[in-house]
């Protein structure tokens, strides 16, 4: 590559005045964007909800199909990158060797992928499928029993495992690859490269990256507003609050503070030890839930579940309901897909951000094949003690589901039988929801500042603290807005354009890959072979 094309990044960084150290153009344009959005939903909050609504119905309507096309190719790809012959190459140069060791980087991947939302939907999202989904129908199964139970951890296993996870897998790898094999910025923008070639530090890569900063706000906007639930439902339930919107906003100001001191502090220190401290008190609680659930029953359903999850994973990802008038689809698949999309920039370009050194084999298969090994098992213990506790002792779960989303892990809890652990357990999870926030919260707020300096992995520190307490507001203004079908419409409409981004990703690193590491020519291996006589 030539001094020229290596300088460009650099000459897009302003070196004086307020945005020292960032794009100017992305900075005050990405400025614009969230600062105008703030300020249009809360001046007629009435009016933007019935704007988000409309948008989201749209797209549902017109547009399912594309996502579900978009997770299942991106899925294929990861799987044949895996087994190809490139799956020896380094994501950095040849001799390069990752920065962080194999435990802390794998507590870093749950972190910025999955945290908080695995402890209330790990409950929740099984109680609403064990009452009604399209598969229980389709195998004339009854609502509530065992066998929708094991049904119910497979939906909610397919919607939290190998197609969300394979996105993940091609952003980060893509990115990874570019910036570290080819001394390119750790940007959105470079993913592109062989398509747009230095067209990328133009107009055409400000749109780029502003489109992955605009999915990046919003899915973390959408994961705090989603999680301020269920953490003010812990809080209540420990006497310490009332469950209240404005005990939420307050609340959203106080993770969004923490998360913004974390990510004031870098990768190497606040985010490290705080997703270690994570996993730790994370695996510590599956083992009470396992421990003191219905242990037969919930391993049992762990165990089925897996295995039904295997064996229709393709068919259920390639399923689109054809009822207009049935909207579970649209409601859950779909939703999730959009999600998963909206944050595929923050995870991805986070991900690579802390894997130079990786193989392309072990970066596919850990990042993909270890999350979501333990998101089954996961799943298939919260879900499966939810389900025991409501089927031999009455416990309301799924009535508290119903009630309010949030409530069913503290209710599960309370099923077990145990008065005295109740309040130290609902106590870890409550601290374990605001904890697993704050580690998301910081590493979105400074992938997105990585973004806006074309790059730079130590972005400065004010730009970290104005888009951590920026992502803040746009939660709180979700909230406002109309709460979950806010939320809901913010990650779909966020995932459209990033969903056509990730197609031309791949075809770019496939592009690249065989520009880099062609197949010898025959009569060059016949060549070699004779000298090697």
């Amino acid at each position: 590559m030539s001094n020229e094309t290596s300088n460009k990044p650099e000459n897009l960084v302003a070196k004086s005045g307020l945005f020292a150290g960032m794009n100017q153009i992305m900075g005050i344009a990405s400025m614009i964007m969230i600062i105008g959005f703030v300020l249009f939903t809360i001046r007629d909050v009435e009016s933007s909800s019935a704007i988000f609504a409309a948008g989201k119905d749209f797209i549902i309507g017109t547009m399912d199909w594309f996502y579900v096309l978009v997770v299942n190719i991106a899925l294929f790809f990861v799987f044949w990158l895996m087994m190809s012959r490139f799956g020896d190459v380094k994501l950095g140069k040849d001799d390069d060797e990752p920065d962080f060791s194999t435990f802390s980087w794998i507590c870093m991947l749950f972190s910025a992928g999955l945290g908080s939302g695995l402890i209330y939907w790990g409950v929740a999202e099984p109680m609403y499928h064990i009452q009604d989904s399209p598969f229980l129908k389709q195998g004339g199964i009854e609502p509530g029993s065992t066998e929708a139970a094991i049904s119910a951890v497979r939906v909610t296993i397919f919607h939290w495992g190998f197609h969300g996870w394979g996105l993940y897998v091609l952003v980060g790898l893509s990115l990874a690859y570019f910036a570290y094999r080819r001394d390119l910025p750790l940007t959105l923008r470079t993913a592109l490269y062989p398509i747009l070639k230095d067209r990328i530090y133009g107009p055409w890569g400000h749109l780029i990256d502003l489109i992955g900063v605009f999915g990046t706000i919003f899915g973390l906007a959408t994961s705090l507003g989603l999680g301020i639930t269920p953490i003010a439902a812990g809080l209540e339930n420990l006497g310490w609050m009332e469950n209240s919107q404005t005990n939420q906003l307050i609340l959203i100001a106080i993770i969004t503070a923490m998360g913004t001191a974390s990510a004031a502090s870098g990768v190497g220190k606040g985010v490290r030890i705080l997703s270690e401290i994570n996993v730790m008190a994370s695996l510590g609680l599956l083992v009470l839930f396992i421990v003191l659930g219905p242990t037969a029953f919930l391993l049992g359903i762990t165990i089925s579940g897996f295995g039904d999850y295997l064996w229709n994973v393709i068919p259920m990802g390639f399923w689109i309901n054809g009822d207009p008038d049935n909207q579970w689809q649209s409601w859950w698949t779909i939703f999730y897909w959009g999600w998963w999309i909206a944050w595929c920039p923050f995870v991805g370009l986070f991900i690579a951000r802390v894997s130079k050194g990786r193989t392309i084999r072990q970066f596919c298969f850990c990042v993909l094949l270890i999350p979501t090994s333990v998101v089954m098992l996961w799943m298939g213990v919260f879900g499966g003690a939810a389900a025991g506790v409501d089927l031999f002792n009455n416990a309301g779960v799924v009535d508290a589901v119903n009630n309010d989303y949030a409530s069913g892990v503290f209710q599960t809890v309370a099923g077990f039988g145990y008065a005295w652990l109740v309040y130290p357990i609902t106590v870890l999870i409550t601290v374990l929801l605001i904890s697993w926030f704050v580690t998301s919260s910081d590493s979105g707020t400074l992938v997105m500042c990585t973004m806006l300096s074309m790059g730079d992995e130590h972005p400065p520190i004010k730009f970290r603290i104005f888009w951590g307490v920026t992502a803040g507001v746009v939660a709180a203004v979700l909230l406002l807005a109309g709460g979950l079908s806010a939320l809901q419409t913010a990650s779909i409409v966020a995932g459209l354009p990033i969903a056509v981004i990730l197609l031309f990703m791949i075809y770019g690193t496939v592009r690249s890959l065989h520009e880099d590491h062609p197949v010898p020519d025959v009569q060059d291996k016949y060549d070699l072979e004779f000298l090697n006589r």
